[in-house]
């Protein structure tokens, strides 16, 4: 049953939202508890995310299900089919009320939703694009939207979904079929999870998105199940390497598997969040420091090393013996260096423009323009020579 009205609409939501830490989204990690008199006399909790935005904002965002009933029986999810647990379900009238409350009174900010499946992928994408069309159309909502695409939705309702999100997104989960199949095997990897991506990116390619509500097309991420279906990192990385290459999506998630009591994985051995992080750095070599799969190094079966973050293991093979010019290199070849991102390549190119580069021939030069110095010096030569480590060398004529 799609709907159960009995529920007081904050006990339903404290409910629906409570486990969505499960499902990162805008680099929302940590989770609070807030309270509000404002919402329920009793001082009913709900879970808040701190989220960052695209751009960089930071946002209270209300991560949460529209229902946490489901049809679906995937191996690793806290609302599969069957599993014994309290459910929730509101409207989308309901919905759209209930966030526009905690929108005024200044406790949310934004909206992720998602959903437990219910009579298809179609019925269920259906509630939660009347949902977003009422916060938009009807309430006149303005701010922050991300909607999730159901597994099954038609190309159709996934345009629906660009036309008032600000971001959209899809699980892949795992790095193929084969790996998909021992979470999931009720969903099918390309026709319901990786199809729709392709027309995301297709529907952003064929026009400006004009009539989009803000006048721009949304952007689009994914999420992996890291470490519950026996995938290596080789596999999770190439799929992040063509997702972001070729599909246009603007950010990989990695969730590490925590074992669900009463799922069929409970027995399984919850991954290291170490794991998930380096998975992270790779992302985003990947996608904002122009490495390739290549250049990625991992181990013998595939794994990225735990005890040292990629770029630097990188540069340890790649440039211990080939330190980089800073004041002749190109942008991608400071991007290459340990402790230069790409605000600190970006200011050593201006500076150079400028013709500040005699300046620029100590740690304390490159310190000031934002380069983490210690991870940078083993790997770089000022003034045609290696500079000094030692950090309390210079450190107090900054």
């Amino acid at each position: 049953m799609f709907y159960n009205c009995s529920m007081d609409p904050i006990d339903r939501l404290k409910l629906l939202s409570a486990q969505m830490h499960l499902e990162p989204a805008e680099d929302a990690h940590c989770v609070s508890l807030i309270e509000d008199p404002k919402i329920s006399k009793k001082r009913e909790a709900i879970f808040i995310s701190h989220g960052v935005l695209p751009n960089g904002q930071r946002i209270r965002l209300l991560k949460t299900l529209l229902t946490s009933v489901c049809e679906r029986n995937c191996f690793y999810c806290p609302f599969r089919a069957g599993r014994d647990f309290r459910r929730a379900t509101f409207k989308p009238e309901q919905m759209a009320h209930t966030f526009m409350a905690l929108y005024k009174a200044g406790i949310a900010e934004g909206i992720f939703l998602s959903s437990g499946v219910v009579n298809g992928g179609v019925n269920t994408q259906e509630k939660m694009l009347d949902t977003a069309e009422i916060l938009r159309r009807r309430l006149e909502y303005q701010g922050y939207l991300h909607i999730k695409i159901m597994p099954g939705a038609e190309r159709g309702q996934v345009e629906r979904a660009m036309l008032l999100a600000d971001r959209v997104s899809i699980n892949l989960e795992a790095p193929n079929s084969e790996r998909l199949h021992r979470l999931a095997p009720h969903k099918e990897f390309t026709q319901e999870l990786l199809e729709p991506l392709r027309w995301i990116d297709q529907i952003r390619r064929r026009s400006t998105g004009k009539l989009a509500w803000n006048g721009y097309w949304p952007s689009s991420v994914s999420q992996f199940v890291v470490g519950g279906a026996g995938e290596s990192d080789v596999e999770l990385v190439q799929t992040s390497e063509f997702l972001f290459k070729q599909l246009g999506v603007k950010r990989a998630y990695y969730s590490a598997f925590t074992p669900i009591p009463e799922t069929p994985l409970e027995n399984l051995p919850a991954t290291s969040p170490k794991r998930e992080l380096r998975l992270y750095q790779v992302s985003f070599l990947l996608r904002d420091y122009h490495f390739t799969l290549e250049d990625i190094p991992f181990d013998t079966n595939g794994n990225l090393p735990l005890n040292q973050d990629p770029k630097s293991a990188w540069a340890q093979t790649h440039l211990e013996e080939r330190p980089i010019d800073i004041n002749r290199a190109e942008r991608e070849v400071l991007l290459r260096i340990p402790g230069i991102g790409p605000k600190s390549a970006q200011a050593i190119l201006s500076a150079r423009r400028q013709g500040q580069r005699i300046q620029l021939h100590n740690l304390g030069d490159l310190h000031s323009l934002g380069v983490n110095t210690k991870r940078a010096a083993p790997f770089i030569l000022l003034d045609g020579k290696r500079p000094s480590y030692q950090l309390s060398l210079w450190a107090k004529t900054i």
